[in-house]
């Protein structure tokens, strides 16, 4: 039989909220937290573009298990749409593709914007990370491919304007999952007769968590720095101290489900998989979905029927 083998790194849960800088794409900044924190698994709830900035939420751990609801959140952006130029990957980094001698007044861009509010359909930019065929459509379109991507439904709460000037237009927009700042920039620019890219996008908000969340790489680095300095003789937990109080419960991914508070012996059973049935006046008795904690501490999210918990994710 042949021996498991031991995963390297600590094994260690929670959310780190990066403040991503522009110039990083999502994938190096989950590889570089990964180390700083020296965890065994990670992984970020939703893209950033890498000449995006803002919130990146990034699960270390058993986090991992809480990435879709994150996933799901609503999401808040800065953008600013620079306006006579159309581009390949509709920001600033595609090729020139179209322009235009034209400039929208604020009048015709505040009357355009009550027709993307709500349940709209959109195309997803050539260079996304959409799937087509088995292949990423980013790929198709640096081979010189013209990708022909579907429509798809997407949800805006709220666009507004926050500032303008001949050239420029900056907008804060709340959306949801799937939602492509680039996408909004392209067709505003087609509507108004006068083509745009997206030249700066900032990401505020991925709900549940706030701006008060957020941690820059140089915190990181500063908290890594003042553990390493403590030398091989002080113990992983004290060299890792000021980096773990930087995170986030694992929990808080899951505010918006019902909670229930269980005894040891009821976490115990669940921790097994098998179902208990849940106690006190205010537990569900039914939810497609709901997490159960002991002592604080989360331990598996499943469903309530019928006045019992059947465990789906449970958490170590």
């Amino acid at each position: 039989m042949a021996r498991q083998r031991k995963k390297k790194g600590r094994d260690i849960s929670g959310w780190i909220i990066l403040d991503k800088p522009a110039g990083m794409g999502s994938t190096q900044a989950v590889s570089k937290v990964k180390w700083l924190f020296n965890a065994q698994k990670a992984g970020h709830a939703g893209t950033l573009d890498p000449l995006a900035s803002g919130m990146l939420p990034i699960a270390l751990g058993d986090a991992t298990k809480t990435v879709p609801y994150v996933m799901e959140g609503e999401k808040v952006y800065t953008f600013i749409v620079a306006w006579g130029e159309e581009r390949s990957t509709d920001d600033l980094e595609g090729a020139v593709t179209a322009t235009s001698d034209n400039r929208p007044t604020r009048a015709e861009v505040e009357a355009i914007l009550p027709g993307y509010l709500g349940i709209i359909m959109q195309v997803p930019p050539q260079f996304s990370a959409i799937k087509i065929d088995g292949e990423r459509a980013y790929d198709m379109a640096r081979d010189g491919e013209d990708v022909d991507i579907p429509a798809r439904e997407v949800e805006i709460f709220s666009i507004d304007i926050t500032a303008m000037d001949e050239n420029t237009t900056t907008f804060e927009v709340a959306c949801g999952k799937g939602t492509y700042v680039r996408s909004l920039a392209r067709d505003m620019g087609r509507q108004l007769g006068c083509h745009g890219h997206v030249a700066s996008l900032r990401r505020e908000e991925v709900a549940p968590f706030t701006a008060e969340d957020l941690v820059t790489v140089e915190e990181l680095e500063a908290a890594r720095a003042a553990g390493d300095a403590l030398g091989e003789e002080a113990s992983a937990k004290e060299r890792f101290a000021a980096l773990d109080a930087l995170m986030i419960d694992t929990q808080a991914a899951l505010e918006d489900l019902p909670h229930v508070a269980l005894t040891d012996d009821a976490a115990t059973r669940v921790r097994l998989g098998n179902p208990v049935i849940l106690r006190g006046r205010d537990a569900p008795v039914e939810a497609e979905e709901a997490y159960v904690t002991a002592r604080g501490r989360l331990v598996a999210i499943g469903a309530v029927s019928a006045g019992q918990f059947h465990p789906r994710r449970v958490f170590a």
